[in-house]
């Protein structure tokens, strides 16, 4: 089976743009029946306005030993090795900022929990990349609606019948054919270890791909909607960097000094069209 993809090319995403309308204007005359459409849960968040903005965050004790203690020390010297980090991601963890870390880890405490906020990056699904100042967006809050809403209004608007995966880059590991997300998804066949599933996958350097959070299409096994999620964020890219650093450093400024101008130059792909050719599996 041959599978082809598409990363569709919009302009930045904003808080309260019309989401619904963007995709269907940049993929009209573009679907087929049958196709997968991927869509970046980031994206998609942004526009909804589920943003928060850190630097009003008053961090607790708890907050404070996790930015100083947990990650400059437990990660920065033993997980982080254990985890085959790069020296780079370590050097980073060592120095991980102290005022910005422990108002970042003040907010994950508040909206994933205690052991979502052990994990060094994209605790929980929030996510600081590719946003301006000190925005972090939330996990969305119903992703089969939201995947649901997508595909009803492609069938309604479009006339196509088409599937439609929502993906985080986060990570989901499999080994011998057991899918363990560090992240809550709503996909069945895969299981939510959350910190567990990060420290494990990566320590045994299991096979990991990107996060399906949702599917809204024909019952498909979780393996062949982890291949979707892998395609799409690979097809994707990673916009103004894979972490905070590296979009700080592309811009030249400091971890909470880029802007929505900044943001708008980069290319944004937050759609990716999929094609399986020569698949018995048809969107019914």
């Amino acid at each position: 089976m041959k599978i082809e993809s598409r990363a569709v090319r919009t302009r930045y995403w904003r808080p309260k743009d019309d989401y619904l309308k963007i995709i269907l204007e940049s993929i009209s005359g573009e679907l087929r029946d049958g196709d997968i459409l991927a869509i970046s849960e980031k994206a998609l968040s942004v526009a909804m306005g589920r943003l928060i903005d850190e630097s009003k965050a008053k961090p607790g004790f708890l907050a404070r030993l996790l930015a100083t203690f947990w990650m400059r020390i437990v990660w920065g010297n033993l997980l982080g090795r254990v985890c085959h980090m790069s020296k780079v991601n370590i050097a980073r963890l060592r120095g991980y900022p102290l005022l910005e870390g422990s108002r970042h880890k003040q907010v994950c405490l508040e909206h994933v929990g205690v052991l979502q906020s052990l994990r060094p990056f994209s605790e929980g699904g929030i996510d600081t990349t590719n946003l301006p100042y000190s925005l972090v967006s939330l996990p969305l809050g119903s992703p089969n609606r939201v995947a649901g809403e997508i595909r009803r209004s492609i069938g309604s608007r479009l006339d196509k019948n088409v599937a439609v995966v929502i993906v985080d880059s986060d990570k989901t590991y499999t080994c011998s054919g057991l899918h363990l997300a560090s992240r809550p998804t709503d996909v069945m066949g895969i299981v939510d270890l959350g910190f567990s599933a990060y420290v494990i996958g990566r320590a045994l350097r299991l096979k990991a791909r990107s996060t399906p959070l949702a599917w809204a299409g024909p019952a498909l096994l979780a393996e062949y909607v982890l291949r979707a999620a892998g395609i799409a964020n690979k097809a994707r890219g990673y916009g103004a960097g894979r972490t905070t650093w590296e979009m700080a450093a592309r811009f030249g400024v400091g971890l909470t000094e880029v802007d929505w101008q900044m943001l708008e130059q980069v290319e944004h792909k937050p759609i990716v069209i999929i094609r399986l050719i020569g698949s018995a599996w048809q969107a019914g």
